[in-house]
């Protein structure tokens, strides 16, 4: 038995080890964050309205980015004329020309191929990044590999109806694998490179269809509360009752006909989504609901989500039947582009 000094000095010895071990990890961290090029790619499509506040927002962050990268997917507004004012004023910011063909995929994987850092953050030209958003991502890189942002509704929009991660990874109502927003994504080059970046052929919850593949490889999606984005929902400013009525139904059928396209994708691998049946009750009972209501913006939501996702699970069962001459229920063809 080591008598009462022998074992204060064994202690000592102990605490000076772990002491040393714990101050070079951090200094391995710092040094790492030091040397940390971090690409911000913005997809945008007329978004004059809005771009100006999330240029700002990134010229400000506490944690410089290596560079600010601005893929405009073809606008004809004064986007790429704000843009160009940006990159005479900053060095690391630039715009980058991704009209050859439509959609936020096209236009996050062309900034992405023209980035130069070793990680990439995603936002969107009509959101706002807090000041912090970059150096939390930088923190958690140190980590992790594949990060999601956690997203407010408050700052931007004077009503608020959702929470879609604002605490935590989203996920389906079936659960599978947990997604997130693509307005708030980042990730190691690498990986992007290994997925070949966001399929370009799905033009609605393209962002979820990434986070499954990366997920499928083997990849952790890690939400970063600490990296905080303003979300707003529209930058529309067409207030009149059938325009955002027609928008808040275009914009559920997207998101529907995204979701059963994703299960005719992943169906084999786990996924899960309602059938034809119950939603032939639904959609009747929801059209009932918003004459009753005069049309509220939730009852048009509903409405619009199951129509989609019914109108894609009758054409997957269809095409599964060999009765749609070999087109597949779940391309994109017969969707509109969706703007950024």
């Amino acid at each position: 038995m080591l008598c009462g000094g022998a074992a204060a000095t064994q202690h000592l010895i102990a605490e000076f080890s772990n002491a040393l071990i714990s101050s070079t990890l951090y200094e391995l961290r710092k040094a790492i964050q030091a040397v940390m090029k971090i690409s911000v790619i913005i997809p945008c499509l007329n978004a004059a309205n809005t771009i100006t506040q999330q240029l700002d927002a990134l010229a400000n962050q506490s944690v410089q980015p290596w560079e600010v990268i601005v893929s405009d997917n073809g606008s004809t507004d004064a986007t790429r004329d704000i843009a160009d004012q940006y990159a005479a004023k900053f060095s690391q910011f630039r715009i980058v020309d991704a009209s050859l063909r439509k959609g936020a995929s096209h236009a996050r994987n062309i900034g992405a191929a023209a980035a130069t850092g070793d990680y990439f953050a995603f936002c969107d030209a009509d959101d706002i990044v807090a000041q912090g958003w970059l150096a939390a991502l930088q923190n958690a890189f140190a980590e992790h590999s594949f990060l999601a942002s956690r997203f407010d509704y408050k700052l931007l929009n004077d009503v608020v109806d959702n929470s879609n991660q604002d605490t935590e990874l989203q996920n389906f109502r079936i659960p599978f694998l947990p997604f997130a927003g693509g307005c708030g994504l980042a990730i190691r080059r690498d990986l992007h490179e290994a997925v070949s970046g966001f399929d370009e052929s799905i033009l609605y919850l393209e962002d979820v269809d990434y986070c499954i593949r990366l997920q499928l490889l083997g990849e952790t999606l890690t939400f970063v509360p600490e990296a905080l984005i303003h979300i707003r929902y529209s930058s529309n400013p067409d207030t009149n009752f059938f325009s955002t009525r027609k928008a808040c139904y275009r914009h559920a059928y997207n998101w529907g006909a995204g979701m059963a396209k994703l299960y005719g994708k992943y169906h084999d691998q786990g996924m899960e989504l309602h059938g034809i049946a119950p939603r032939l009750v639904l959609v009747p009972l929801w059209m009932l609901r918003a004459i009753f209501t005069v049309f509220d913006y939730k009852s048009i939501e509903r409405i619009g989500w199951h129509v989609g996702v019914l109108q894609e699970l009758i054409q997957l069962r269809l095409s599964s039947a060999g009765l749609l001459q070999g087109k597949s229920a779940w391309s994109s063809g017969n969707l509109k582009s969706a703007e950024n």
